[in-house]
Formats: structure tokens, C-alpha cells, sequence
């Protein structure tokens, strides 16, 4: 890979030999591989999520809770396409309902290829961040069922400092657009599992509910009818001298104020419970952590 611009970073760095923003060469790393519950209902269901969480991230916020594999360097295994290929239907044998891809961005043109080598007989979500260039979404045409991305803030200041973005929200706009563009209908099947469509998320995070609520507002002005996930389960991963309101999780008043906004704008959705949070609801990734020396 030459000069990387699979993410709207363009930091052009040759990833063959360097490390880009990412913190990750273009080697196609796995931090964990496994039947995951935590996601919506019609993307859990019975038997769990087939979720492939990837090292590394386009984004790298500050305040992320799976940070082990976003920044750390020794989390994960090196894989061919082939190998990951094999990894989902690994995952479909144990009964996944779906291969749920998370923080891939970095990754889209082998993960891409590693969809072709043979068709899933399960849908395929890209679960992502939603700070997505166009281009690559392309890549993933007629190959990829569900999205499932963030969006974070349509407050850009807030991504500057969180996320270390100017242009989150305009860019995450452009991305929903050619997600809605690929798969413009939810589909549902007879148990309530989605297999086409679409789904938002959005964590609120303490003292920015005004963040929040502009969210759900660009959501009902400019995405009508898309469905939003409204998550609640932010949990201070360390202490944050520059943003002291981050040591903290919402409170009860945050929470329902930014809910009251979604049900004011006739947003369908869901809607996570404040008591989904806490280290428990952080996936274990040492499965493929390196071992020091």
C-alpha cells in the first residue's frame, strides 16, 4: 500500500513500511474474535453478534473504552485475508447470527478482500466510527448488509478536541449518505434480525448533552426516519486532567434530557439503559495480545 487514504485523515503515509494515524502498518491485525451480545437487539440476538474487533483506529478518541486495541501496539494477531475469510466461518459455525466488523476503516481494502474469497451466508455489518471517506465505502458495495456507525459530534470543536477532527460532522454526513444510498431499507427477517439496513449510534458523554441533542437534531432534519441507537454507556478509562468532566459517567438528568429530545423529535430507535456500563461491558482482548519480552 502506497500513500494511504482509505480514511478522510489522508495522511498519505506508506503503511507498508511506516505507521499511519492509525498506529497501525497496513499488516490486517484481529484483537479479538467471538460471539459478542452487547449490540443492539436485532443484531445480537440469541446467539450473539460474530464480531471481529480490528487493532488500531482512524479516529483514536480520547475517552475510547476499548483503548487496549486502539492504541495499544502489542494487542492482536497479524492475518492474511485468507485467514480472516476463515475467521468468519469459524464464527457462523458457532451459530453468529451475523460478521459484525468493528474499527475496520484501516483495514477496508483487505478486509474487502477477504469478503470475496466466499460469500458469507450471514449479513455483514461495518461497524465503524463514521468519519468514513466515500471512496472506501465503495469498496464495500454489494458486499457489506448492515452499517452501523457513529455519530459523534455535530459540535466539529468537540471533535478537534476529543478526536483531534475539524470536519466530523460534514464528513460523517457524506459517509451516511452512501451507506443510506447502499442499503436504503431496513430489512427485517421473521425473528426480528435485521438483515439489511442501516442503524446509528450515538454516546452521549457527560457535560456535552448539547452535543447530544444537535445530533439527534441533524438526524431528524437531514436523515428522517433512519433508525438512531442512543448509547449510555460511557465509563472513564482513566483520569483526564485537560477534560475533568470525561471522570465521570452521564447522570440521570443528562440522560433524560437527551432522551426526551429523541422521543420531541419522533426519533425510532433504541434506547441503552444507564446501567450498561462499567469495565464488565469492556470486551477482554488479550486473546491475541503479544506476549512482552
Amino acid at each position: 500500500m502506497n500513500n494511504c487514504r482509505l480514511c478522510p485523515r489522508n495522511c498519505g503515509i506508506d503503511r507498508s513500511e511506516l505507521i499511519g494515524y492509525c498506529g497501525r502498518t497496513d499488516k490486517l491485525t484481529v484483537a479479538r474474535s467471538s460471539l459478542h451480545m452487547w449490540e443492539e437487539p436485532p443484531i445480537s440476538g440469541k446467539n450473539g453478534s460474530g464480531t471481529i474487533f480490528f487493532t488500531g483506529c482512524n479516529l483514536r478518541c480520547i475517552f475510547c473504552q476499548n483503548h487496549d486495541i486502539s492504541t495499544g501496539d502489542n494487542m492482536g494477531k497479524e492475518v492474511t485475508p485468507e485467514e480472516l475469510n476463515e475467521m468468519f466461518f469459524e464464527l457462523i459455525e458457532q451459530g453468529a447470527h451475523n460478521i459484525n466488523l468493528v474499527t475496520p476503516t484501516h483495514y477496508a481494502d483487505k478486509i474487502a478482500e477477504a469478503l470475496r474469497i466466499r460469500k458469507l451466508p450471514v449479513p455483514v455489518v461495518y461497524n465503524c466510527g463514521g468519519y468514513e471517506s466515500v471512496e472506501t465505502l465503495r469498496m464495500f458495495e454489494g458486499l457489506v448488509d448492515i452499517w452501523l456507525p457513529d455519530f459523534k459530534y455535530a459540535e466539529d470543536k468537540l471533535g478537534e478536541s476529543l478526536s483531534k477532527v475539524n470536519n466530523y460532522s460534514s464528513v460523517a454526513e457524506a459517509a451516511l449518505t452512501e451507506m443510506l444510498r447502499q442499503q436504503p431499507q431496513n430489512v427485517f427477517d421473521e425473528n426480528g434480525m435485521m438483515l439489511k439496513g442501516v442503524i446509528v449510534r450515538h454516546l452521549i458523554l457527560p457535560l456535552h448533552t448539547k452535543n447530544s441533542i444537535a445530533v439527534l437534531e441533524t438526524m431528524a432534519e437531514k436523515f428522517p426516519g433512519v433508525l438512531v441507537s442512543l448509547m449510555a454507556q460511557y465509563t472513564p478509562i482513566k483520569e483526564f486532567e485537560d477534560f475533568p468532566e470525561l471522570n465521570r459517567g452521564i447522570t440521570k438528568r443528562e440522560y433524560d434530557k437527551v432522551l426526551d429530545k429523541m422521543d420531541e423529535l419522533g426519533i425510532d430507535g433504541f434506547v441503552q439503559d444507564r446501567t450498561a456500563k462499567g469495565e464488565k461491558f469492556i470486551p477482554d482482548f488479550s486473546m491475541f495480545s503479544k506476549k512482552p519480552d
